[in-house]
């Protein structure tokens, strides 16, 4: 079976070390959590910066933002790329909580 791709996620840091602590990352997307939407947004590296423009293209907060790369070999959590409207691309959707075991590396954003 092939690897699959890295998928990537952006977040506040507080965010992201709130869950380091807690052991599971639970945010959907910006102002959601999983339980709002039912699912993690994740996108790939091609994906990432129109995504990070379209949620936090107005950020200006002292909390900087990251990156989470995930493993999702390491999810132990349905992903499912999904066709997402109006044009129909597919993005990554995690159908659980992100263990943060599976996060791989966190990167600097901006």
């Amino acid at each position: 079976m092939p690897k699959l791709p890295y998928i990537l996620h952006i977040t506040e840091r507080s965010l992201w070390e709130a869950a380091r602590r807690r052991g599971t990352y639970e945010r959907s997307t910006r102002g959601r959590t999983l339980r709002d939407v039912g699912f993690v947004h994740f996108s790939t590296r091609e994906q990432l910066p129109r995504v990070a423009a379209f949620l936090y293209g107005d950020h200006e907060g002292p909390d900087e933002l990251v990156v989470l790369v995930v493993d999702p070999a390491r999810l132990g959590v349905p992903v499912k790329y999904e066709a997402v409207p109006p044009d129909g691309e597919e993005f990554p959707h995690v159908y659980g909580p992100v263990p943060v075991e599976a996060v791989v590396d966190v990167e600097p954003w901006g």
